[in-house]
């Protein structure tokens, strides 16, 4: 079970076009930067183009203090500072299994994995899982910076394809809904 500094945090990085040579470059500074989150870090990794090894974005989940920690923690990333990313989502968030990535008893390997993101509006769906939460990795509500508001779910999973990581969701409740490929992150 994961202990709560404050609050949890969902940010996505997403890659700006042509920045794979910049990416690599700053892997090591990258690297490095997120080694001082480790006790905070509840899941990490890249997002890749539909199978292929091309990165995409970064996702980190994270609990932290407060909201203009969490604003630090992504605009003071050394990708995003030398414009490896083109834009960021940071949500408030909550961990709906209680569990770091590292605890996902199916482990680091094996099987597709994909980021999904399923963006709301109106009534809350999805605040705990639906289906056997065996395989999913990390998963729990998008709110507003107050946490007052559902604006959608974030989820990781280990799926078949990305149609079967999609069905996790209810999906006639979301206006919008990505699936990226995934892997968990951080030094091998």
């Amino acid at each position: 079970m994961v202990g709560t500094l404050g609050m949890e945090f969902f940010c996505y990085h997403r890659d700006r076009p042509g920045s794979a040579a910049l990416r690599d470059e700053l892997r090591e500074e990258h690297w490095s930067y997120m080694d001082r989150y480790a006790a905070e870090m509840i899941a990490r990794g890249p997002t890749f183009e539909r199978g292929s090894d091309t990165a995409t974005g970064s996702v980190h989940i994270v609990d932290l203090p407060d909201l203009a920690t969490a604003r630090a923690f992504v605009f003071e990333e050394p990708n995003y500072q030398a414009g490896v990313y083109r834009d960021v989502v940071l949500r408030r968030w909550r961990n709906a299994l209680g569990r770091t990535m590292w605890d996902f008893p199916g482990g680091r390997d094996g099987g597709n994995r994909y980021l999904v993101l399923g963006l709301g509006s109106g009534q809350a769906a999805d605040l705990v899982p639906q289906s056997d939460p065996g395989e999913l990795i990390a998963y729990g509500p998008l709110l507003s910076d107050d946490g007052a508001i559902w604006l959608g779910t974030a989820l990781l999973v280990r799926a078949p394809d990305p149609d079967a990581a999609r069905a996790v969701l209810t999906l006639d409740r979301y206006a919008a809904m990505e699936v990226h490929d995934w892997e968990f992150g951080g030094r091998r």
